[in-house]
């Protein structure tokens, strides 16, 4: 059995059969364990770390970061046997060191312990992605010449200069300069969150284990307001008077599944405005009880468990069109639209309708922090049969929301003002939503869509009549 192994990249499920190689988390050279994370790359539905099949030694790193990469392709070559010697040369390969691969074994040639990498998953799926397998240590890195490459030995007895000068250190960067940060202490998450920001991670001071600069360090950095200009990552050059950006990963997907959903299923959306002071006053009592104080609450939690009431009442609204048939669901994974630096992305919450407000609650708040970190599995977004965005946050009040692929309804939730509102005979100052309902009029007529919102915004109105009434 040969000692290279080439890691092809992997199937990561959902039907994706391409990635790009966003971040390599190691380099040739380097001692890795198994299940170790190697690499970072971005498919079309999430950004996610693949660890290492086999402990060794990196020898080869076939693509650049950058590069698109088909399911199949080699992506890595591992020498599983360094300490057996310096590798044979081959004078086919064409690669200028011992490191030629001279025999390069597949992946997937012996049995593997079902839930490790490469090994059969519930589902049948090959588990591939991090969180398979226990990562046991850290990657060692050999030795790292600060000058690039050794020097070149020359004869004595002929000397360049008169005089022989000691060697000057150099007086600054070598003119192709590392990557932005490379000397700093960061992990790679984090290095990747600053290169989005456009932080230079240069200029932080990091308050981690060691001096390691932190994911809110880099957040504080962007926010705070700089003493001098800061240097542009990507300046303009003079004269450009358009930028092309490449459509590829979450971007390209929901592009496709968003002009697929608008020209197949005919919309319609309705809105509703609603006093929801009752609700934000429910809230701070949740927010205060013992039980709940180290909970993230948020109006979001009461629209959700207010469209799942609403959902259990009129179940036609949480089904899909099939073409010749209309398939109920009876279970309800709740999606969430969430925007993050890779652009729109929609993970959902699975079986939300078994969850007690509590659990719903934690639910939403891993699902969101999962987000955000940019680390949502492929799975997490699929399956999804009722969806909720919320656009308050951004100080919109409402919109018309184009409905996720195979689903038939997704409710919109607008920002919450004080505004003047009749309020038992009286105007008052009081806190206003607007909800607006995007459905597949296939599916959902007027009268069964106009419904579900009235009794959505019947809840926010009065959830504790609504509970005791409907619960």
């Amino acid at each position: 059995m040969t000692r290279v192994k080439e890691f092809n990249l992997p199937d990561l499920g959902e039907g994706l059969t391409e990635g790009e190689i966003l971040k390599w988390l190691v380099g040739v050279g380097d001692v890795i364990a198994l299940n170790q994370p190697i690499v970072e790359v971005e498919t079309a539905k999430a950004a996610v770390e693949i660890p290492a099949k086999w402990a060794g030694k990196v020898t080869r790193i076939f693509h650049d970061e950058g590069t698109m990469v088909e399911v199949g392709q080699p992506i890595i070559a591992i020498d599983t046997d360094p300490g057996a010697g310096d590798l044979p040369e081959t004078p086919d390969v064409p690669a200028p060191s011992a490191a030629s691969l001279a025999a390069v074994e597949v992946a997937g040639d012996g049995p593997v312990e079902p839930g490790m990498i490469g090994g059969p998953a519930p589902g049948g799926r090959t588990a591939v992605l991090v969180g398979y397998g226990p990562r046991t240590t850290a990657a060692k890195r050999r030795p790292r010449s600060a000058a690039a490459p050794a020097p070149v030995q020359e004869p004595a007895a002929v000397p360049r200069e008169p005089a022989p000068q000691p060697p000057a250190p150099p007086a600054a960067p070598p003119a192709v300069a590392p990557r932005a940060g490379a000397g700093v202490l960061a992990k790679p998450p984090v290095r990747k969150l600053a290169r989005d920001l456009g932080v230079d991670l240069t200029g932080i001071d990091g308050t981690g284990p060691g001096g390691s600069i932190t994911r809110d360090d880099v957040l504080t950095a962007q926010s705070a307001p700089a003493a001098a200009p800061r240097a542009v990552v990507a300046p303009r050059r003079p004269g450009e008077r358009e930028e092309r950006i490449p459509v590829k990963g979450v971007r390209k997907l929901t592009a496709e599944n968003m002009v697929a959903s608008a020209f197949t299923a005919p919309h319609v959306t309705e809105f509703l405005t609603v006093d929801v002071t009752r609700s934000m006053k429910a809230l701070e009592r949740l927010k205060a009880h013992r039980d709940w104080r180290d909970v993230r609450v948020s109006p979001l939690l009461m629209v959700a468990k207010a469209a799942l009431l609403g959902l259990r009442r009129y179940p036609m609204v949480n089904s899909t069109w099939a073409g010749d048939e209309i398939v109920v669901k009876h279970y309800v994974n709740l999606g969430i639209a969430a925007a993050t630096q890779r652009g729109l992305i929609v993970p959902n919450i699975k079986d939300a309708q078994d969850l007690t407000t509590r659990e719903l609650a934690d639910a939403m708040s891993a699902l969101v922090g999962t987000a955000r970190e940019g680390k949502t599995p492929p799975a997490d977004m699929a399956g999804g049969t009722f969806t909720i965005t919320s656009v308050g946050v951004f100080g919109v009040d409402t919109g018309t929301p184009i409905l996720p692929p195979g689903e038939a309804a997704i409710l919109c939730f607008g920002a919450v003002r004080e505004q003047p509102w009749v309020h038992k005979g009286k105007v008052k100052v009081r806190q206003v939503t607007t909800l607006g309902l995007s459905f597949d009029h296939r599916i959902i007529d007027g009268e069964l869509g106009s419904k579900f919102l009235r009794d959505v915004g019947a809840f926010l109105d009065d959830p504790e009549a609504a509970l005791l009434a409907w619960g």
